[in-house]
C-alpha cells in the first residue's frame, strides 16, 4: 500500500558524507543546462543566417526543447524515486551532452530541431534528479543552503549564457558562431559525468519499493522489490501536457491547435481518476494525489507556476524593446540583465540560508521587490520615451527584479517541498517543475500577445507598458497567495503552540 505523502518521515536523519561533493556535480550540471537554453536565445539570428533557417524553424529551436522537457520530467522524477536518481540523472546528462554534439554538428534545420528535442529529454532527465537528490541528501538548514546554492547557480548562468553567446558569435561570425553556443556545453557534460561516476554513492541502479523507503535509513542498502512505474499514469500525464503545452509554446500554430487545450484538459481529468483508482487496487501511482493535501506543498506550487506565468515575460519584453525599438545589440541586451542576474544570485544564496528561519516571509518579500522592480522599469521606459532618462537605468530598476527572483524561486522550492517525504521527492519535484513550464508556456504567449496587439494600434512605449502592467497583475496574484499560506503557517505555529512542545521534524517548517 502506497504510505501518504502527507506522513512524516520518522526516519532518524543521518548526514551522508559525500552530500557536499554530489551538490557540486548537482550544480555543475545545471549551470550547463541553464546556460544552454538562455545563450540559444542570442544565437537565433546566427541560426537563421547559418542554416538559411525560416522563423518557423525558429520557433521550434525553442518549442521543442520546453515540449519534450515538460512532458518527461514527472516521470522521470518517478523513475527516479523508484530506480535510483544517479543512473536518472547520467543518462539525463549523457543525452544532453550528445544531443549538444548534433545541434553543434547539424547540417540543417531539421536535423538542428530533432537534436533539440532530443536535448529537451535530456533535461527533463536530469532536471527532477537535482531536486530529488537535495531533498535526499540534505536537511533542515542544510536542505535551504543546498537550494540556495542552487538558485545562485540560476543566477550566474542566466548572467553568463546571453554574454557568453554574444562573445561566441562575435568570435566565430554570423555564420557558424552558433555551433559553438551548443558545443560549449560538452566538456561540462563529460566533465559532470566523471565526477558523477567517481562521487555519487553506490550502487547506482536501485530497484526499490517506494513504500520501503519511507522506514529505511538514508544510507542503509535499498530493498530489490515491487517495480511499478505507472506507464498508463505516465503516458496520461505526458499527453495532457503536451496538449496544454503545444498551443502556447507554437506561436505560429494554425487555429485547429487551440482545440488541443479541452483535449488536454479531458486527459488531465483522466489522469486523475486513474491515479486515484490505481492506488485503490493496490498500485503505486506515478504522483500519489494526496501530495496536494499538504498545502505547503498545493500553495507552494500554485506561487511557483503564477510567478514563471509572469516574470518570464519581463527579459523577452526588454530583449525586443531595447533590440527592435531602440537599436541596441544582443551584447549591450546582455549587459543590461548583468547586475540583475548577479544580484539574484547573491539573494538566493542569502535567501537559502535563512528559509527555515523566516519561512515564506523572503518569498513575500522577494516577490514585493519584483513588483517595484516592475513599477520602476515602467518609469524608466516612460521617461526615456520623453527625452528625460538614459535607458540604462534599467540596469536599476531591474537589480529589484533580480534581487526578488533569488528570494522567490530556490526559496520557495525549499518550502513547497519541505513536507514531502522523501519517497516522492523526484515526483513531487518533476510536479512543481512542470507546473513552472506551464506557467512559463502560457505566460509569455499571453504577454506578448498583448505587446503586439497594443504595439500594432500604438507605439512601443505604450506596448511595454500595458504588458508590464499584465505582468505586475499576476505578481500581485502571485503575492496574495503567498500571504495566504504565510497566515495558515502563522494559525499552524499558534495551534502547535498551544498544544505544548513536539518533535522536531527533519523535513523543515511546516
Amino acid at each position: 500500500m502506497t504510505p501518504s505523502p502527507a506522513t512524516p518521515d520518522a526516519t532518524p536523519y543521518v548526514p551522508d558524507p559525500r552530500r557536499w561533493r554530489i551538490l557540486i556535480v548537482l550544480l555543475v550540471t545545471m549551470f550547463m543546462s541553464l546556460v544552454g537554453v538562455s545563450i540559444v536565445n542570442v544565437a537565433l539570428p546566427s541560426i537563421q543566417s547559418g542554416l538559411d533557417a525560416s522563423q518557423s524553424d525558429l520557433q521550434w529551436v525553442l518549442s521543442g526543447y520546453a515540449l519534450t522537457f515538460g512532458i518527461v520530467l514527472v516521470a522521470a522524477g518517478r523513475t527516479g524515486d523508484i530506480l535510483g536518481r544517479g543512473p536518472l540523472f547520467l543518462a539525463g546528462v549523457t543525452v544532453f551532452t550528445l544531443s549538444a554534439v548534433a545541434a553543434g554538428l547539424a547540417p540543417d534545420p531539421t536535423s538542428l530541431n530533432i537534436a533539440r528535442f532530443v536535448q529537451g529529454v535530456g533535461s527533463g532527465l536530469l532536471n527532477p534528479q537535482v531536486v530529488g537528490m537535495i531533498q535526499q541528501y540534505f536537511r533542515g538548514r542544510e536542505r535551504g543552503r543546498a537550494f540556495g546554492a542552487l538558485g545562485s547557480v540560476v543566477g550566474v548562468s542566466v548572467a553568463f549564457g546571453p554574454l557568453m553567446g554574444g562573445l561566441i558569435i562575435e568570435t566565430f561570425g554570423a555564420e557558424t558562431g552558433w555551433r559553438w553556443t551548443f558545443l560549449v556545453n560538452v566538456p561540462v557534460g563529460i566533465v559532470a559525468v566523471v565526477l558523477a561516476l567517481l562521487w555519487f554513492p553506490r550502487p547506482l541502479f536501485i530497484r526499490r519499493a517506494v513504500a520501503a523507503e519511507a522506514t529505511r535509513e538514508p544510507t542503509s542498502p535499498q530493498p530489490m522489490q515491487k517495480f511499478d512505474l505507472d506507464p498508463v499514469g505516465a503516458l496520461l500525464l505526458g499527453f495532457s501536457v503536451l496538449a496544454l503545452l503545444l498551443p502556447f509554446v507554437e506561436s505560429e500554430g494554425s487555429a485547429w491547435a487551440w482545440l488541443l487545450l479541452p483535449v488536454g484538459m479531458l486527459l488531465l481529468g483522466l489522469w486523475i481518476i486513474w491515479e486515484r483508482s490505481y492506488k485503490q487496487r493496490g498500485g503505486s501511482p506515478m504522483v500519489d494525489l494526496e501530495l496536494f493535501r499538504t498545502r505547503s506543498f498545493t500553495l507552494g506550487t500554485i506561487i511557483a507556476g503564477l510567478y514563471f506565468l509572469g516574470v518570464t515575460s519581463v527579459w523577452v519584453l526588454i530583449a525586443l524593446y531595447v533590440q527592435d525599438g531602440l537599436g541596441l545589440s544582443a551584447l549591450q541586451t546582455g549587459l543590461l540583465g548583468l547586475p540583475a542576474a548577479l544580484l539574484a544570485a547573491v539573494s538566493s544564496n542569502w535567501a537559502g540560508k535563512r528559509v527555515m528561519d523566516f519561512g515564506r516571509k523572503i518569498v513575500i518579500g522577494g516577490i514585493i521587490s519584483a513588483f517595484v522592480g516592475l513599477l520602476l522599469t515602467v518609469l524608466v521606459v516612460q521617461l526615456e520615451a520623453a527625452g528625460i532618462l538614459s535607458i540604462w537605468w534599467l540596469l536599476g530598476s531591474m537589480c529589484f527584479v533580480g534581487l526578488g527572483q533569488g528570494s522567490i524561486i530556490s526559496p520557495n522550492q525549499a518550502l513547497t517541498l519541505a513536507e514531502v517525504p522523501q519517497e516522492y521527492a523526484g515526483s513531487a519535484g518533476g510536479v512543481l517543475q512542470t507546473g513552472q513550464r506551464i506557467g512559463t508556456a502560457v505566460g509569455l504567449a499571453l504577454v506578448t500577445a498583448v505587446f503586439f496587439a497594443i504595439l500594432a494600434l500604438t507605439d512601443w512605449t505604450t506596448a511595454f507598458t500595458v504588458a508590464f502592467s499584465v505582468i505586475g497583475l499576476v505578481v500581485l496574484v502571485t503575492l496574495a497567495v503567498a500571504v495566504a499560506d504565510e497566515k495558515r503557517r502563522g494559525r499552524l505555529c499558534a495551534c502547535r503552540s498551544a498544544a505544548g512542545p513536539v518533535a522536531p521534524r527533519a523535513g523543515g517548517p511546516s
